[in-house]
């Protein structure tokens, strides 16, 4: 085989290798709340940790770790929205996340405003959170669900 046969043929095996990768990373279905607001997203391959940015380049995801979904704290059109850039920051229940729902959900059964965040963090009780610190760092569109 020639050498030019063989490098189309070794292009055409990487490039073949990435489809799934990006026919993964797809437009999803519902993926978090911003301020009671449903918005869905495409996952990017993008890993932006470590690159020293400052800290108010970022804005925040809760992981809520399949309690529900995950809580963002801000959306295009939002003062200070970060274009996509995110921080995930888990949270550790002082109890249950049953506790923390109770406590702070509001009358729609879930923890999903960026002022109930506030108050689960602010809860030394059995109804709070802490803060575990950044997950992963990494850059994603935020897209309202149509309804």
């Amino acid at each position: 085989m020639s050498v030019r046969k063989t490098m189309l043929a070794i292009a055409a095996a990487v490039a073949l290798a990435a489809v799934p990768g990006v026919a993964l990373a797809g437009v999803s279905g519902p993926a978090f709340y911003v301020n009671g607001t449903v918005y869905r997203t495409v996952g990017t391959p993008t890993d932006l940790s470590g690159t020293g940015a400052p800290a108010h380049s970022w804005d925040t995801i809760y992981e809520f770790f399949g309690a529900q979904m995950n809580v963002a704290t801000a959306a295009p059109g939002d003062t200070g929205y970060n274009g996509g850039r995110w921080q995930v920051l888990g949270l550790d229940w002082n109890s249950t996340y049953a506790d923390a729902v109770a406590e702070h959900g509001g009358g729609n059964g879930v923890i999903d405003t960026n002022s109930e965040i506030a108050a689960v963090l602010a809860d030394a009780g059995a109804g709070g959170a802490t803060d575990t610190g950044v997950i992963k760092s990494f850059v994603c569109p935020v897209i309202k669900l149509a309804g």
